[in-house]
Formats: structure tokens, C-alpha cells, sequence
């Protein structure tokens, strides 16, 4: 029999939060892809667990998924694991799961912390749906096109932010959004320095401007009030354009506006499929 690939959720910052069966597993297997081996080498110490490992990142070559299947296919059980966090959730790892699963690999998840849930859990923000977003692009078309739709959205929006950026991301939301939308921040969530704070992007973005925060950041912003749906057909007919220049169908880009706008759908579509 082949190997078992477990995909194995580590904590965001205090040990204290890796599971019994999350230790179990890394104790057993006999190799380890890591996101960053010299981060996840301490934590199998603090296990007292010593299983192969290798480097496995978002820059790794294909081969490398290559030398993980060869593996599993001499039966061999690997975990997947990231920096800190749910494997494949803005990290590494998608392409390795979907290779394996394509191989019929038996695929075990290990669940755990999440950044993205932990910093919803505690924000007191809607949370019964909610986009992520990962990371925003630094700057470009699709970087204006994703503040556009959070700006639109009725659901909690999340992303995660270099703390470096975090001042400017605050300033652009507040441009986008309105100055009264409420944000939060979350900073070094369960670690020794944790920070939440809530307010105003306008007033958070005073706050982190004085000094550059360190550590892990994740961005929440409220959903937008409900207002009945109005059709500008200008800037459909604008965004639409857009869309279909990047290679979207007119169908997906009537479908993608209706849902970041709020827009009866058919009524887009009749729009868009003039262009």
C-alpha cells in the first residue's frame, strides 16, 4: 500500500495550540514537506520528533511535488505543513494535494488554527459569510479591481498585509470604502504582543502610520450597508470592459459584477452582451 499524505495545520503562534493528533501525526511520519524547514525543525524538536524533511515552497520546482509522490508511492507517510497555519490557505500546497489526489493518494486533513478564522472569531463582524482574499496585489489594475470589490461587498472581506504596507492598504480602503467603514486589524494573533483593534480605516491607519507594526497582520473589513440595487450602466459597461480585456467571458463578467455590485444578474447581462 501507497503512503498517506496529511495535510497538517500548525499554530499561528503559541505552541500551546498544536493538536494531540496534529503532535501524533508528526511524531509518526516518515517525511515532512515544510514551507520553511528551519521553522518547522523547531518544531519538531519541541516534539521530540526527527522524520526526513523536505523544503517544499511556493517557489519550489515542480520536481519537487515529483520527489513527494515518489515517496508516498513507496509507501512512505507524509505531512504537509506551512509556517504557521492551515496548509494551502494563502500557502503552499494546492498543487501537491491536487497531484495527489489526482494519483489517488488517500488525503487526511489535521485541522487547526487559521489566522483567517481566529482574527473572524474575535472581531465581532459578521461572519456567516465572508470573502478572503489572501494577499492583495501591490499595486496594478488588480489590486484597484479587489479594493473595488471589497468597497462593494455586504460580507466581511479578510486579506492578510505585509505590516510595511499596512498604513497605505489602511489609507486605500478609507479612499474606496468611505471614511465611516468599519475595519479591524489583528497583529500577532496568540502570540506574546497580540494586538486587535478596531475602528475607522481613517483612524487606524493614523494609528499604524507612526511607527511600522511588526509581526503577522490580518485585515477585516465590514461589509458594506444594504442599499436597494441601482444599475449605472456607465460603470458596468466600464468594469465589464475591463474584465473581458483581462480574458474573462461576458458571461463570468456579468456574473462577477452582479455579485460585487449587488446587481440583478440578468440585467447586467443584457448590458454586457452589447460590448
Amino acid at each position: 500500500m501507497g503512503g498517506t499524505l496529511f495535510v497538517v495545520a500548525t499554530p499561528i503562534g503559541n505552541l500551546g495550540d498544536l493538536s494531540e493528533r496534529a503532535s501524533q501525526t508528526l511524531r509518526q511520519v516518515g517525511l515532512v514537506a515544510a514551507e520553511d524547514t528551519r521553522r518547522t525543525k523547531q518544531l519538531l524538536s519541541h516534539l521530540g520528533a526527527s522524520p526526513r524533511m523536505l523544503s517544499f515552497h511556493a517557489n519550489s520546482p515542480s520536481s519537487r511535488v515529483d520527489r513527494v509522490l515518489r515517496a508516498l508511492d513507496e509507501g512512505t507517510d507524509v505531512a504537509l505543513v506551512t509556517d504557521a497555519g492551515t496548509p494551502t490557505v494563502s500557502d503552499p500546497g494546492a498543487e501537491l494535494v491536487a497531484a495527489a489526489r489526482k494519483r489517488e493518494v488517500v488525503v487526511v486533513p489535521i485541522p487547526g488554527p487559521s489566522a483567517v478564522t481566529t482574527a473572524l472569531s474575535m472581531s465581532g463582524f459578521p461572519a456567516d459569510r465572508y470573502t478572503f482574499l489572501g494577499f492583495l496585489p501591490r499595486k496594478g489594475k488588480e489590486r484597484r479591481k479587489l479594493l473595488s470589490y471589497v468597497a462593494a461587498s455586504q460580507w466581511t472581506v479578510a486579506f492578510f498585509e505585509s505590516p510595511n504596507r499596512l498604513a497605505d492598504t489602511l489609507l486605500d480602503l478609507a479612499d474606496c470604502c468611505g471614511a465611516n467603514r468599519q475595519i479591524a486589524v489583528a497583529r500577532e494573533i496568540t502570540k506574546i504582543f497580540e494586538e486587535f483593534r478596531t475602528g475607522t480605516p481613517g483612524e487606524l491607519a493614523v494609528y499604524y502610520g507612526g511607527e511600522v507594526p511588526k509581526g503577522e497582520v490580518t485585515v477585516l473589513v465590514a461589509g458594506a450597508a444594504a442599499r436597494k440595487a441601482v444599475i449605472e450602466p456607465d460603470a458596468v459597461l466600464a468594469q465589464a470592459r475591463e474584465l473581458i480585456a483581462d480574458g474573462m467571458s461576458r458571461r463570468d463578467a456579468a456574473s462577477h459584477i452582479a455579485n460585487s455590485m449587488g446587481l440583478p444578474r440578468n440585467d447586467v447581462y443584457s448590458l454586457v452582451s452589447r460590448i
